[in-house]
């Protein structure tokens, strides 16, 4: 039994996603808006879907419309279950 229990070699790798943020009306809080590209089952038509996550922004960085890329944590609030991670590229104006 070699077995580390409790050690971050134990833990499962964070999920990273790579989204635009469409929100950033709330404190410390961004929704991530993360669009993905799915085939139809049955008709093979390719599909963008689209999922809103709320993550933790501590510093305020981002602003409407930059992508940012998020990382999965524990739930923060009712909600929040991602955390800014880092910005990727900052929005036009």
């Amino acid at each position: 039994m070699n077995e580390k229990i409790g050690t971050t070699e134990s833990r499962a790798k964070r999920k990273v996603l790579r989204g635009v943020v469409v929100s950033d009306k709330m404190t410390k809080t961004r929704v991530i808006s993360v669009d993905h590209v799915i085939s139809h089952a049955v008709y093979a038509k390719t599909l963008r879907r689209h999922h809103k996550f709320y993550a933790h922004d501590e510093a305020e960085e981002s602003r409407t419309g930059d992508l940012v890329e998020i990382t999965s944590t524990r739930p923060l609030s009712a909600l929040k279950r991602w955390r800014v991670s880092r910005i990727v590229g900052k929005a036009s104006k």
